[in-house]
């Protein structure tokens, strides 16, 4: 599964992440968040969502290992990926009927929020971790061969 991790800019930005390679993502404390970090697993793709005046999808990461351990502190580490090319708003996604059920729309505080296929491709712009070797290439890009 793929998940958006959002995070307050000025706190702990997707610049910090890459200039750290890796951190710890910690610190939540909403049951309905908790069970979505316990829930991840090494190798599931990221979206960094920067909150506050930003509100928008700005980079990727990976799961690198969780410990969920201590049920209610889980902590999973995370590895930078690239940024976007283009930040995708709030109001993009809630423009986008993909997002209509999402509870990054429907849950504005949820903190860690599920996200389907289409929704981390639309967010990222199709420059996500791919997946694996063998998935599909992203519609908008062209085969080499």
């Amino acid at each position: 599964m793929d998940y958006l991790l959002k995070t307050e800019p000025s706190t702990y930005s997707f610049a910090d992440l890459q200039k750290d390679g890796t951190t710890i993502w910690d610190g939540v404390t909403n049951p309905v968040a908790l069970k979505n970090l316990r829930a991840m697993k090494p190798g599931e793709r990221l979206v960094i969502y920067h909150t506050g005046d930003e509100k928008s999808a700005v980079g990727t990461a990976t799961v690198v290992s969780v410990d969920a351990a201590d049920a209610k502190n889980p902590q999973v580490r995370i590895k930078a990926g690239k940024a976007n090319a283009k930040p995708v708003t709030l109001a993009e996604a809630k423009g986008n009927k993909g997002f209509a059920e999402s509870p990054l729309v429907r849950q504005g505080r949820l903190s860690v929020v599920p996200l389907t296929e289409a929704q981390f491709r639309f967010l990222t712009g199709g420059i996500g971790v791919e997946k694996s070797e063998s998935q599909t290439p992203h519609p908008n890009r062209k085969e080499r061969g």
